[in-house]
């Protein structure tokens, strides 16, 4: 699928800073290596193929790393976020490098290294052509431990996303997942961002209370539900790391 000419009034943004505890090691969860290449670049590739260089790169952890080996290779900008205070914080801090003249912003994450620009051109364009000021990429999926749950009405209407740690118990029980990437409409995000509160568990920002703000103020949402869910697989532990490499290799020999 080629890049097309309504996707010039797209940006991109690539969240990039996080800690990456649990990956147990000194190295920036990004700089991890898969197939002997920093993760960080599969998802830079797939960007440029998407908005060309109109992407931003929220680094923090080990920042000047993961600028220095992404600009090696891309023209992108960067916003640092200097305490890692959650996703929507994240990208509060890369809104000011984001073109004026983009009017809609992709949200990726730098720990998912299998999205394609086909997937994301196809939720794009979707995203486009209903007119949404909210698009979410989605996936069913039976073991949703560990995921954001996708909450809707009985009109199937999107209404919110819960994360683990915040879910009730019927909650827990639902199996759309939400998986980080988002199409928004700039001047919805700039104004939603504004409304965040850090009251959760983690005392953080968190970006998917966009949704909810978008749904109480009557914001037209919707989902793009992805066949594909390997595509959309995150690496926050080493056995993740391995997995997402396996299926790298077996899709290189195939």
């Amino acid at each position: 699928m080629q890049q097309i000419d309504s996707m010039k009034k797209i940006a991109i943004i690539i969240l990039a800073a996080g800690l990456g505890t649990r990956m147990k090691s000194g190295r920036a969860k990004v700089l991890h290596e898969i197939l002997g290449r920093p993760m960080i670049l599969y998802v830079a590739e797939t960007a440029v193929k998407v908005v060309g260089n109109q992407a931003v790169v929220v680094i923090g952890n080990q920042a000047e790393k993961v600028r220095e080996i992404v600009s090696e290779k891309y023209q992108f900008l960067f916003a640092l976020q200097e305490k890692q205070q959650g996703t929507g914080h994240a990208v509060m801090c890369a809104l000011p490098q984001i073109p004026e003249s983009a009017e809609d912003v992709l949200i990726l994450c730098g720990d998912v290294p299998l999205i394609t620009s086909d997937t994301l051109l196809r939720f794009s364009e979707d995203h486009l052509k209903n007119n949404r000021d909210i698009s979410l990429l989605a996936v069913n999926i039976d073991h949703p431990t560990g995921y954001g749950r996708i909450v809707r009405d009985q009109n199937l209407q999107l209404v919110g996303i819960v994360e683990e740690r915040d879910a009730t118990a019927e909650q827990k029980n639902i199996k759309t997942v939400n998986t980080g990437i988002y199409c928004v409409k700039k001047y919805f995000l700039k104004q939603a961002l504004q409304e965040i509160r850090p009251n959760n568990a983690q005392c953080e920002f968190y970006l998917t209370d966009i949704i909810g703000i978008g749904y109480r103020e009557g914001k037209k949402m919707g989902i793009l539900f992805s066949d594909k869910p390997d595509e959309v697989t995150g690496i926050n532990t080493p056995d993740e790391l391995r997995n997402v490499e396996s299926i790298m290799r077996s899709e290189k020999i195939s």
